[in-house]
This record gives C-alpha cells, structure tokens and sequence, in this order.
C-alpha cells in the first residue's frame, strides 16, 4: 500500500441508524434472450413472476420496501427490497420467495444480488443463498446521509449500488481507504450526494459501494467532475467494478459516457414499487 491510512472523519463515523435492517438488490436476466430490444416470452413469464412476488411481499410483515427495476434496452430487471431484521427476510424467501423461485428459474437466469447491513447474521446469509442466486454480502464500515435520513424524492433520485473487487487479496485496506477519500471529499463539494456507504464483503477482497444522488445532473458531476473523476485512476489501479446497477432517471449522456469509464453498468427505470409507512434507514424515513 503507497498510502498512509487516516482516521475516519467525524461525520463517516457516525453510529448508523440502519440497525438491524437489510438490503437486497439484484438482478435477474431472462433466458433465452434473442436481443437486447426484443420482448421474449420468457422476458414476459419473468416480469410476471416478479410482478406477482411484489404482490406478496406488499403484505409481508417486515418487507419494508420492495421495487421492480425494469433495465434499460433490455429485459432484465433490478429487484430492490429492505427487510426489517434477519427474521423477516428469512420468513419471506421461505414463504413467498420460495412459491416463486422455481418458476423464476425455469424463465431466468439469477445475476449478483448485493445484500447490505450493518450486520448481516449467517441465518440471513443463508436464506437468500438458498434461493439460487449470486451474492455478495456486504457489512457496513463506513458511510454518511444528509438531510438527518429524509428520503429523497423517487421521481428524481439516482441509487447507485456497486460491488469493486481487488486486484490482489492485500489491497483491500487500500480500496478502503480510496473509498474514504471519495466519501471525505464528497461530503464537501457534493451537496447532491445525500447518501454515502461502503460496505466489506467477508471472505472477499472486495468492496460494495452504496450512493444516492438527489438527481441525474448531481450524478454526472461526480462522475465528470467530482471524487469519482478525481479517484478513479487510484480505485482502477488496485481493483476493478464487477456490478454496477443505477436505480433512477439517469440521463442518456451518462450511460454513454459510463461506457468509457468500462463501469458494468445496469440502468434501469421504476416499475411497480411499495414503501411501508414511514419508510426505512435504509432508503430513507418518508416526512
């Protein structure tokens, strides 16, 4: 490592308000797929299932959000949901993910899920991992949101969730600390970044990296512009982004020039969405 680790700033170290709550976003692609603006029929099954588990976990107890993310200029969608604790989201995929999943399977092919906590209990791991999919379990190190956890408006926010993995097992403390840098920096000439968090995946070399943007313009200066401009040279040196999946209206220039940046990049726009009352830490408390 060429860097010299600095403590955390006060407001990185913060104690979250997440507590117990737990994130899933993921992606599933239809198989068979015959091309990228083409609707298949198992595009079509696959959006069913998925509508038809939204359903249910509208109802569930502890389901505190539950989004279907449809991609841009394909057919895959981005799936988001916020579990209350480690029991509620063990209870939903034993129960209603588990009468969907093996239709889901027979239609579509599941890619990275980034699961994200302050701690995520191995009966949490477990469950999501006996549902077939990828995963990458990420706990909390450190991370900042502004406007004391309002949720951002849906209409125009822009969630950015990434999963970096090194180059090398020994350069994890050093992705740690470009990420710190990227958030210290951030939290000063990046009003529009209102939300901040990087997680450690155990038993990984690897990073996930949670933003939220107030907006698409907010977004292209950080890429353009702000910390992601100005670290990105560090970050590429030592590791590289597996998964990057945006949530939100992000505008047609951004995805062009994310191309040039060789981000992984998935875009997608809001289908059917739920949000229990009062929200979550997660996503946000609704005022």
């Amino acid at each position: 490592m060429t860097t010299t680790a600095e403590p955390l700033p006060d407001f990185l170290a913060q104690p979250s308000r997440i507590g117990t709550e737990i994130t899933v976003t993921g992606k599933w692609v239809p198989a068979g797929r015959s091309g990228t603006f083409r609707t298949t029929a198992e595009s079509t099954a696959m959006q069913a299932e998925f509508e038809a588990l939204h359903a249910s976990a509208e109802g569930h107890p502890g389901v505190l959000t539950s989004e279907i993310n449809h991609a841009v200029g394909g057919g895959a969608v981005l799936v988001h949901q916020v579990f209350s604790d480690a029991d509620s989201m063990v209870d939903h995929y034993s129960t209603a993910a588990a009468d969907h999943i093996a239709a889901l399977h027979a239609v579509a092919t599941p890619d990275l899920h980034m699961v994200r906590g302050v701690e995520l209990p191995l009966v949490a791991r477990s469950a999501i991992g006996s549902a077939g999919v990828p995963t990458a379990v990420g706990e909390l190190r450190y991370g900042y949101v502004r406007d004391d956890y309002r949720r951002p408006d849906p209409d125009t926010a822009v969630q950015v969730t990434a999963k970096w993995t090194c180059t090398s097992d020994d350069h994890l403390d050093e992705l740690e600390y470009w990420w710190q840098r990227v958030g210290t920096d951030a939290h000063d000439i990046e009003q529009g970044l209102v939300r901040f968090e990087a997680y450690r995946v155990p038993g990984e070399a690897a990073l996930v990296i949670h933003e939220t943007f107030e907006n698409s313009a907010e977004l292209k200066f950080h890429l353009t512009k702000g910390t992601a401009n100005r670290y990105k040279k560090d970050i590429d040196r030592i590791a590289a982004p597996e998964a990057y999946y945006f949530r939100g209206p992000v505008a047609w220039t951004i995805r062009t020039y994310s191309k040039f940046m060789r981000l992984p990049a998935t875009y997608s726009t809001r289908g059917s969405a739920f949000t229990a009352q009062g929200g979550s830490a997660s996503d946000g408390y609704l005022v």
